[in-house]
């Protein structure tokens, strides 16, 4: 699935539930989904790592769509690598 699809996704799925809470409690619920995959990272399985990265993802498209942008235009920064230096490996000190 491409990025765009995704965020379009997420929009039609849990869009209107999401923009009714408000961006700064997306931005809490994304907040605790990262705590959770670190959690998971450190001492959870696969299953539990995939699994809160898929929720990391989704909160990310919730509110990157809330605040009228784009996923695939922000991945689109990382196109040619490293953003500062422009290469891949980054060649950044």
């Amino acid at each position: 699935m491409q990025l765009d699809e995704f965020q379009q996704l997420m929009a039609t799925t849990f869009g209107a539930r999401d923009r009714a809470r408000g961006i700064d409690a997306t931005v809490a619920w994304l907040a605790e989904e990262l705590g959770e995959l670190a959690r998971a990272v450190r001492k959870g399985t696969r299953e539990e790592q995939l699994h809160e990265i898929g929720d990391v993802l989704a909160w990310l498209a919730s509110l990157t769509d809330q605040v009228g942008l784009s996923l695939e235009a922000a991945a689109d920064r990382y196109r040619n690598g490293c953003p500062r230096c422009g290469t891949i490996p980054c060649a950044c000190p």
